[in-house]
């Protein structure tokens, strides 16, 4: 099972690439490119929320979920790969939810934070990964950086949480503001 796994990642990952590339042309720059890729968008982001449950479900079959939940790596692997998930549902809600006025205003920012939130990650579900199989990557040096050693349960730390708590006000301000313009 170990094996189509990794044959599977590879969808949820060059869907999601494909996602946060196609936000950055449409919010970032103007002309053709920029509305195929908006129209596009959404398509794109359903398939990789079919492919990431998918994949998911094949990695929770790897090991017995015992031994998974047993491990800290294996544990770091598994929540970064549903907090993948998450954040990129909640980009194609957003989408999905806003139609065509996705890249309107603020919203274009709000999309492109989290396309860079959820691929990065992604790109930490994908390095604990090759951690698992013996195959690391430089990429844990720079989590180091940050002060997380992926061997070790992640945690997060007290200003995180505060970052965290202060965005989701600013959004929930922001929502506010944009729904009583709205009417």
């Amino acid at each position: 099972m170990s094996g189509l796994h990794h044959m599977l990642v590879h969808f949820p990952l060059g869907f999601w690439a494909l996602a946060t590339l196609m936000v950055l042309i449409g919010a970032l720059l103007p002309g053709r490119m920029a509305e195929l890729s908006r129209a596009a968008l959404l398509p794109v982001l359903v398939l990789s929320l079919l492919a990431a449950l998918v994949a998911i479900a094949s990695g929770l079959l790897v090991w017995p979920i015992e031994a998974s939940t047993s491990s800290p790596l294996a544990r770091n692997h598994i929540l970064t790969a549903l907090w993948s998930l998450g954040v990129f549902t909640m980009l194609t809600v957003l989408v999905w939810r806003a139609g065509s006025a996705a890249f309107d205003g603020a919203r274009r920012w709000v999309l492109l934070l989290l396309a860079l939130i959820g691929i990065s990650i992604f790109a930490t579900t994908g390095t604990i990964g090759g951690h698992l199989v013996g195959a690391t990557t430089q990429f844990s040096e720079l989590l180091k950086l940050f002060g997380w050693d992926v061997y070790h349960t992640f945690f997060v730390p007290t200003w995180v949480i505060a970052v965290m708590v202060l965005i989701g006000i600013v959004c929930a301000v922001l929502g506010l503001k944009g729904r009583r313009a709205a009417l």
